[in-house]
């Protein structure tokens, strides 16, 4: 039996909302995963993540392999237990990590060699060893390791790095020991060529795995070629199967993409931009750390039911920031997590409501961008 099940319940045009069961719980989507690279959502408390909505949560097959390592934590009783979280979790294979690295790396068709800028070793990522330390943490869904490449990059270049990414995906796929558990999500990739997009697509949807994301984008590219490379890959997954756009991003782009088949999210927007003073609010992104909110007793977002909204003013967000206080940084990452979590319920319900209220919404969201830097 596959570790996902997946529930549509209603669509408006691409986007689709619904449930997804998994071992650690049922998630209604679109969702939006907090990121939690190193086993904790930084400033969160599991609680507080549960507070405000979220039952599922991204972490790093990579980071944790390097620190404190997969076998420690599988000792532990696996992630969960580690991080006392009994919701769902993501693992991002660390792909891009591993590849961001540059100069510290070696690319071979037997896998990745590195060395790790924590402590100066080096270490060999392959797909086998991806999937081993995803299923030693026993997390919910495992990403398949795949090949990251550059923005821009050329056809050729393109081509053989896809290509490797499917080579390496099988891989994984027959290195799995607890499919009954564990569920695998394979890499679209293809860089900003339709064909190869498409092809692609088509291409590992075959391999009849758990779920599917979109990689290989918030690499640079403009907005547009992102929406675009999206709607080229959707149609070319299984619609009973979760889409998941890797790294992405800003309010707008996310209900862009739902509008455009996508189901799941993860991106560290809104807890790094909350650690920077931005918030983001119905009334635009506000930046907390300017001198006007010094003796504002308004709080933050007046449409918002948040915790820090409810109790407490702009002056003291602001103070708090500026003093760099520890609080500060919970408090508005708190925020931020629960607007995200507030905007992908909005979102379900109207696409539950159906085309009119989801133009509706679609057209507020985007009307946030307009006072950016107020």
């Amino acid at each position: 039996m596959s570790p996902i099940q997946v529930q549509i319940t209603a669509t408006t045009g691409s986007a689709r909302t619904g449930l997804m069961t998994l071992t650690h719980g049922t998630i209604a989507f679109p969702a939006f995963m907090p990121v939690g690279t190193y086993g904790t959502v930084k400033s969160m408390l599991p609680r507080d993540i549960k507070e405000i909505g979220a039952s599922l949560i991204l972490s790093n097959a990579y980071h944790l392999w390097v620190r404190p390592g997969h076998r420690l934590i599988e000792k532990m009783g696996g992630l969960h237990q580690f991080m006392g979280w009994d919701g769902a979790i993501l693992t991002d294979s660390g792909g891009y990590q591993v590849f961001s690295l540059n100069e510290f790396t070696e690319i071979t068709e037997e896998g990745v060699r590195f060395r790790a800028p924590l402590d100066g070793q080096y270490r060999t990522m392959t797909p086998e060893i991806c999937i081993e330390i995803q299923e030693a943490l026993g997390v919910d869904i495992a990403m398949a390791f795949d090949e990251c490449i550059e923005w821009p990059a050329s056809r050729d270049r393109v081509a053989k790095s896809t290509a490797r990414t499917t080579r390496w995906l099988k891989r994984c796929q027959a290195a799995r020991t607890k499919s009954d558990t564990t569920a695998l999500f394979g890499i679209v990739q293809g860089g900003m060529y339709e064909d190869m997009r498409i092809s692609h697509a088509q291409e590992i949807s075959e391999l009849n795995l758990d779920g599917y994301a979109v990689g290989g984008l918030s690499v640079g590219e403009p907005t547009q070629k992102l929406l675009e490379t999206v709607a080229w890959t959707t149609p070319h997954l299984p619609t009973s199967k979760i889409r998941y756009l890797m790294g992405v991003g800003y309010p707008w782009d996310i209900i862009e993409a739902v509008a455009r088949g996508i189901d799941i999210f993860d991106c560290v927007i809104p807890t790094r931009n909350a650690r920077n003073g931005k918030l983001f609010t119905s009334v635009g992104v506000i930046n907390i750390k300017n001198a006007k909110y010094a003796e504002d007793t308004e709080s933050l977002d007046p449409n918002c039911s948040c915790l820090t909204c409810q109790n407490h003013s702009r002056a003291y967000l602001r103070h708090l920031f500026v003093a760099k206080e520890i609080l500060g940084a919970h408090l508005l990452t708190r925020h931020n997590l629960h607007f995200y979590q507030q905007l992908m319920r909005r979102i379900r319900k109207a696409i539950a409501k159906g085309e009119t209220a989801f133009e509706q919404l679609r057209q507020e969201v985007h009307s946030w961008q307009e006072p950016y830097s107020s």
